[in-house]
């Protein structure tokens, strides 16, 4: 297993954002300040590992809400699009959209992309773990959407210090 390189944003204030939700008002990071935040950017609606991830982080949201956190969930997907997507599958995570790809840059996620052959840019899959006073405390890129809901909330038992 590859050793993890430690990420630059990692111990330093999450960027700020107001992001449009799926009814078009603006949610901002500052909302959240005084609880933990999971932060995950996905590159797209309705596509297979997106749907699996945002399943497995609505179905765990319960679980997240007892450790104080809220789970957001950003793609440069339109709110109209965020609409049909929660409706198709019955999600309950907050979606939001970043059609400037502003915070997918400031989060450092907006990158080039290789698919057959051609390259373009486009979201590399990532969540961010912020604590109540707004600081990035855990880092993971390049996710694996299988069991990922859960290792954060695994996570977030041990850096909230509820893990028994």
């Amino acid at each position: 297993m590859a050793e993890k390189q430690e990420d630059i944003l990692k111990g330093r204030e999450a960027p700020s954002f107001c992001l449009p939700d799926p009814g078009g008002k603006q949610v901002c990071l500052k909302d959240f300040l005084g609880k933990w935040v999971v932060l995950y950017f996905y590159p797209k609606d309705n596509t297979p590992g997106c749907t699996l991830e945002a399943m497995q982080f609505s179905a765990a949201l319960e679980k997240f809400a007892e450790l104080g956190a809220k789970v957001i969930g950003v793609s440069q997907d339109s709110p109209e699009s965020h609409v049909k997507f929660i409706d198709r599958h019955d999600l309950t995570v907050l979606l939001l959209s970043d059609g400037s790809h502003d915070v997918h840059k400031a989060y450092n996620v907006w990158k080039p992309k290789t698919m057959f052959g051609k390259e373009f840019l486009g979201t590399v899959r990532s969540t961010f773990l912020i604590d109540p006073e707004g600081v990035i405390v855990e880092v993971w890129r390049k996710v694996s959407v299988k069991g990922h809901a859960e290792e954060v909330r695994q996570v977030l038992l041990e850096k909230s210090g509820m893990s028994k």
